[in-house]
């Protein structure tokens, strides 16, 4: 049950990832993570207010833990924000594997908060950074505008796993014991939607139309990334976790693979080789992390 949900994880997230990209592109930016986070909070409070232990079990936990995740909810809505932008300027099958980086940070921080860090935990770092560098790397060929443009992308993914790192980090030490994952999920979308007011307000100002196929991407967009939390959770609690957490991994592969047919993004063979090492470094900090 775990390489199964682990499996249907990681091509959910995969296509979510493909997905905002797209939405990026079509609507901008701002505008693509909002329509996520009201879909999500719609679905996710109904979910809490059918459910009477959910909304007992928010309401009696500490005041802390849920100051805590609401700061991890920031870090993880403006880490939304950085991840769309750098789809919308970068490729894809650069983009999503460097996101899967968010592990480096995640250990460093538990490292600073007082854990051991294991020879292999050091290795993945490393690895993942040499990876990163590799995955930045620009084809020779390539224009002056084209190669900034690579780096500004590189530079917001990288950006957005850093805040994916700190918002899993304190989350799983501090929100998710009290909170549970329905209510930090539910959460997480209140707090995104309420960040977002400001483009909310200039959503309901403009009266441009949007098509349907745009809306049925951003829908699906925020429902694959659901079906995934949903895939992850119910593997980790029905098998091992750290075998889903490995095999969702993957997600990134999807994702440029997805890139690849949809788009024909082309990679060096440096690049690939970067975006290999992110990936491996990636499953050896979820191994021994």
């Amino acid at each position: 049950m775990d390489v199964l949900m682990g499996l249907v994880a990681a091509v959910l997230w995969g296509a979510t990832d493909f997905l905002v990209g797209v939405n990026a592109r079509a609507v901008g930016v701002k505008r693509a993570v909002l329509f996520g986070q009201l879909l999500g909070l719609l679905l996710m409070t109904v979910i809490v207010l059918v459910s009477a232990s959910q909304w007992e079990k928010f309401t009696s936990a500490p005041w802390r833990a849920v100051g805590l995740g609401i700061f991890a909810s920031l870090c993880t809505v403006v880490g939304a924000l950085a991840l769309s932008k750098a789809f919308a300027v970068g490729k894809t099958a650069v983009v999503a594997p460097m996101v899967t980086s968010y592990g480096i940070f995640t250990t460093l921080l538990a490292w600073l908060g007082g854990d051991a860090l294991s020879v292999w935990q050091v290795v993945g770092i490393l690895v993942c950074f040499f990876g990163v560098l590799l995955a930045s790397r620009c084809d020779e060929g390539g224009g002056f505008e084209w190669k900034a443009t690579s780096s500004v992308s590189v530079g917001f993914a990288l950006l957005a796993a850093m805040l994916y790192g700190i918002s899993f980090w304190i989350q799983g030490k501090f929100a998710l014991p009290a909170l549970g994952p329905v209510n930090m999920l539910a959460l997480g979308y209140a707090v995104g939607v309420i960040f977002l007011i400001p483009e909310t307000v200039k959503l309901l100002q403009d009266h441009a139309t949007i098509r349907l196929k745009t809306f049925g991407s951003l829908c699906g967009a925020s429902l694959f990334n659901l079906g995934g939390f949903s895939a992850f959770s119910w593997g980790a609690l029905n098998g091992s976790v750290s075998v889903v957490t490995v095999i969702s991994t993957l997600s990134g592969g999807i994702a440029a693979i997805l890139g690849y047919l949809f788009y024909r993004e082309r990679l060096s063979s440096i690049q690939i080789g970067g975006v290999s090492l992110v990936l491996l470094g990636a499953v050896l900090l979820h191994i021994y992390g």
